[in-house]
């Protein structure tokens, strides 16, 4: 199981898990990012924080922590 992190760009996931707890997971889920929804990694910044990727149609911005909290296949 990899992590979005670990995801290079333009690569199109799915989300199998969220592995935060509490007000962390209810944040990423609130964006959009439930199980089985589709990711496209769009750009990683030189030092991998931030991950821009497309959820949903839309481009989101997330930290490295939180790419690391979200297990896609």
């Amino acid at each position: 199981m990899r992590t979005l992190k670990e995801i290079p760009c333009g690569q199109t996931v799915r989300v199998s898990r969220l592995s935060g707890e509490g007000p962390v997971k209810r944040r990423i889920m609130d964006m959009g990012i439930t199980k089985g929804v589709d990711v496209v990694v769009r750009k990683v910044a030189p030092l991998g924080d931030p991950v821009e990727v497309t959820v949903r149609g839309y481009e989101l911005s997330l930290r490295k922590a939180d790419a690391e909290m979200i297990l896609v296949e």
